[in-house]
């Protein structure tokens, strides 16, 4: 079965378009191969800030994730148990949020990867909150609340970047792959199949000119072997005109007669 091929007419036209598709196919299968490899890279340095120590302080972030939050809640159930319940006064105190996040773009080899990066802005609205008791536990949670949003925004960055990288990593590839064992091979015999008949063509024209020159040859010979036989047939005749049938030379005035000249 023969490989695939597209389907052209084979001039020398369609041969030097062809060949600038392989170029340009060719081209941009290295630089997805160069984009793949470089959100590859970037991809296992998510993966292992999300699952392996970073720093000394911040190591396995799903793992310290779930400390943090088992933390808050333990912290918050103490406050519940030695001052009640302090929500009412939280909603009373905070006016604005002291704790934002703002969202960046960080651009790895043309794909934009969402960062989120904390921001503490403006001053403790419930500072006042525990001071008939408790305030030092309350203190503790609100410190520990905080470090578990701050955890929290750092996983949601690396989840956020690590689901976008792997879907345009595995679209990469399966471009880079269908380049390299589609679209080139494709346009590889294309190129053989165009090849292989411009030759024929050629070798098909170098012989019809050789019949052509032959057949030329021959009918130059044919007309130059006429025109010596009409030659030779024309001299015989004037010489037999000339011999009389003695074989002497025949007097041509001997028979002649003049017509009178009237004046």
């Amino acid at each position: 079965m023969s490989a695939p091929r597209e389907n052209v007419f084979p001039t020398r036209m369609n041969l030097t378009v062809t060949k600038q598709r392989l170029k340009g196919a060719k081209t941009g299968h290295s630089l997805l191969k160069r984009k793949s490899e470089a959100l590859s890279a970037r991809f296992r340095e998510i993966v292992t800030k999300i699952k392996e120590a970073s720093s000394f302080q911040q190591s396995q972030a799903k793992l310290l994730m779930g400390k943090v939050m088992q933390n808050a809640s333990f912290s918050l159930a103490q406050v519940s148990y030695v001052t009640g319940d302090i929500g009412y006064q939280v909603r009373e105190s905070v006016k604005t949020a002291s704790f934002k996040i703002e969202a960046r773009q960080e651009n790895v080899s043309g794909v934009l990867l969402p960062i989120f990066e904390k921001k503490l802005d403006g001053s403790d609205a419930f500072e006042l909150t525990g001071l008939g008791r408790g305030g030092q536990q309350i203190q503790e949670t609100k410190e520990v609340y905080i470090k578990a949003a701050e955890t929290l925004v750092d996983l949601a960055s690396l989840q956020t970047a690590f689901s976008i990288l792997d879907e345009v990593i595995k679209l990469t590839n399966r471009r880079v792959n269908a380049i390299e064992h589609v679209i080139i091979p494709r346009v590889e015999n294309t190129i053989k199949y165009i090849n292989s008949e411009l030759d024929e063509m050629d070798r098909e024209e170098f012989y019809r000119l050789k019949k052509v020159q032959a057949k030329k040859k021959e009918r130059a010979s044919k007309a130059d072997k006429e025109a010596e036989l009409l030659e030779e047939s024309k001299n015989k005749e004037d010489k037999e005109a000339q011999t009389s049938p003695s074989g002497e030379f025949a007097n041509i005035l001997s028979n002649h007669t003049d017509s009178d000249i009237i004046f």
